[in-house]
């Protein structure tokens, strides 16, 4: 079976790079970074010419991109080059709406489509252990489930097609407002006096731990907040979130106020860094560094 993949990036790189040594299939990829794409090209994948090329030739199509609007222009493409029975998956976190307007393009074009945006970031989509959450037919799903054992470690259906951002953008959601907690928390530390690696030794095996905590706690005390996710992208992710919730008419008390948070932060700059770097906007209000 011949594999597309479409960005080749910071996430879609890592999965493309499992595919080509965990499976038997003909990998092409496209990309617009030509470092990104020889990445990939090193381990024996074929260097697509345009989106519409590896569209053409592909039996699976693959995207992994940064925005819904980059989505649906890309499936836009796929739709215009792909034969009808080519199945389209998208790794890319999405909002349900554009995920369905374009399952209903592409159901048009006879092309099936699976929505399974990813969780587990850079580091799980190395070392091939990242969830995946997926939207579209069952029967569809299960045929692919081969492919997906090839970079991923855990496979859920949650239904269909707009389900799998709905469960994406829930469980980022509550990831980044434990970064935020943590954040708060570990500033309460820091200003309280406590020597924070004794509270750290106590959190990590109590009630107050989580992988939030673990991401921020781990940047912070480092002060190292080069990007393993951006601010910028959980800041879309979260907005994302946030609209959904306003068109289901729910309010929010804890999601809105880490937006502002999300916001400040990159009024400051600091939408290339790392989530974690969140925690600054203490740190510069406080005059206080979490170090340790």
């Amino acid at each position: 079976m011949k594999i597309g993949f479409i960005g080749v990036g910071n996430m879609g790189g890592p999965m493309c790079r499992n595919i080509i040594r965990n499976s038997n299939h003909d990998v092409l990829v496209f990309d617009l970074d030509p470092a990104a794409l020889k990445r990939c090209t090193d381990l024996g994948a074929a260097a697509a010419t345009s989106v519409a090329d590896v569209a053409f030739k592909a039996d699976v199509v693959i995207t992994s991109l940064p925005m819904p609007k980059h989505v649906e222009e890309v499936a836009g493409q796929i739709a215009e080059s792909a034969r009808a029975g080519t199945v389209y998956i998208d790794l890319s976190t999405n909002s349900p709406a554009v995920a369905r307007r374009v399952h209903a393009m592409l159901a048009a074009k006879g092309i099936p489509m699976l929505e399974a945006p990813v969780s587990g970031g850079t580091p799980r989509a190395e070392d091939g252990s990242i969830v995946i959450m997926v939207g579209g037919d069952e029967a569809v799903c299960d045929a692919q489930r081969p492919l997906f054992s090839s970079f991923s470690g855990e496979v859920v259906h949650v239904g269909g097609v707009g389900n799998g951002s709905i469960a994406k953008l829930i469980n980022n959601m509550l990831a980044f407002c434990n970064m935020a907690a943590a954040a708060e928390a570990l500033m309460l530390g820091a200003r309280s006096g406590i020597d924070l690696k004794k509270l750290d030794q106590v959190i990590s095996n109590a009630s107050g731990y989580s992988s939030g905590y673990r991401s921020m706690c781990n940047k912070a005390f480092a002060g190292a907040f080069e990007p393993t996710f951006a601010l910028d992208l959980a800041h879309k992710d979260l907005r994302l979130a946030l609209e959904m919730a306003d068109e289901l008419g729910m309010p929010g008390m804890i999601a809105p106020q880490v937006m502002s948070l999300m916001r400040m932060a990159r009024g400051m700059g600091l939408g290339g860094a790392d989530t974690a770097a969140m925690i600054q906007v203490y740190e510069k209000a406080l005059g206080t560094e979490v170090r340790a």
